[in-house]
């Protein structure tokens, strides 16, 4: 059933297929069982428990619509978001597009959302027990957008398990810079400041940085008490693409992205003691597992729901588990870092 429904939805214009999954998954068409875990996959970050490493990334639960749903999926933790302290459309349509046959995708969707009281009031509402985090944004058209992060963390930490400084889309102009040193301790300094819930803070890196730049983030990062860096977000780079949308302008995700994310990771996880979690083309248990072993401690996906569907997560959960009894590791841990020469 679930294959006919990703064939149908591969069949509608990317935008409302994602509506349209939303909606489904609220309707109940999706696994049900919860998350999947074992004493193998149990894995503690940043002081939360989660029951297996294999993560939701930010965008594709923007508005918190489906808390109750994605809970049910096999995912050990989700992040949603991101969030604007006010509404906002985001950028002209087209702006989100499939890359199939490079197993990808390329969005310039420009941090759309119903912005963060809509999105507050549903996080208060949620179930407790599911590990949920925030992906915080700045609008597009703030006079101060260090400020926007802490707006938005102020309104909506109280409701999250964890909050993610969001400083590396490529579809909000001028976003990136933020990434610089001075700038990044200073809106780190600003989020930190008013995290009066306590929320771990965590860090979204993009993969286009350089090793100068990589190793600032890395210093600052420390310095300014994150408890997690997330690498990688979307790149720029379009090498080795096949589809005609590949000159669309935006972020790229998917299979192209994993090498690129995963030789950052191990760059950084030679660089930081922080926990990592790796993103970026992670369509299988096998990539996760290459993931963890380059210094990753947990792992989100996104993309690659569009090619395997909802149920990937808990497959991929699955799957991990077998590779951690095959290679004799008693939990994911133990199996962190273990393979980051293959990738530095």
């Amino acid at each position: 059933m679930e294959q006919v429904g990703l064939r149908a939805l591969r069949a509608m214009d990317p935008e409302t297929g994602h509506d349209l999954a939303l909606k489904a998954l609220n309707m109940g068409f999706g696994p049900k069982g919860g998350p999947v875990t074992s004493a193998r996959l149990g894995t503690r970050i940043a002081g939360l428990d989660l029951p297996n490493p294999v993560g939701l990334a930010a965008g594709f639960d923007k508005n918190a619509v489906a808390l109750e749903a994605l809970a049910k999926t096999g995912f050990g933790f989700c992040e949603v978001g991101a969030a604007t302290p006010r509404p906002q459309p985001g950028n002209p349509r087209p702006r989100l597009f499939r890359l199939s046959e490079d197993a990808a995708a390329i969005n310039r969707l420009g941090f759309n959302n119903e912005g963060m009281e809509a999105i507050a009031r549903r996080l208060a509402c949620r179930t407790a027990g599911a590990i949920v985090g925030l992906n915080l944004g700045a609008n597009r058209d703030s006079a101060d957008r260090a400020e926007d992060f802490a707006t938005v963390l102020r309104r909506c930490g109280p409701h999250v398990d964890f909050a993610t400084v969001n400083v590396s889309s490529p579809n909000t102009e001028k976003l990136r810079d933020l990434q610089g040193k001075a700038a990044l301790a200073g809106l780190l300094e600003g989020v930190t400041a008013v995290n009066e819930s306590g929320v771990p803070i965590f860090l979204k890196i993009a993969p286009d940085l350089t090793n100068r730049e990589l190793e600032d983030v890395a210093e600052v990062a420390g310095a300014a008490g994150v408890a997690a860096i997330i690498a990688t977000n979307t790149t720029t780079g379009r090498d080795g693409l096949r589809s005609v949308h590949r000159g669309e302008s935006g972020g790229l995700s998917g299979q192209p992205l994993f090498e690129t994310s995963t030789r950052m990771l191990a760059r950084l996880a030679t660089l930081t003691e922080l926990p990592l979690i790796g993103v970026g083309g992670v369509g299988s248990a096998e990539q996760a597992y290459a993931k963890i072993r380059a210094g990753a401690s947990a792992v989100q996906l996104y993309t690659a729901l569009v090619y395997g569907g909802i149920s990937l997560a808990g497959r991929i959960a699955r799957g991990l588990d077998a590779l951690l009894v095959r290679d004799g590791f008693e939990t994911v841990a133990d199996a962190v870092g273990t393979g980051k020469r293959d990738w530095t």
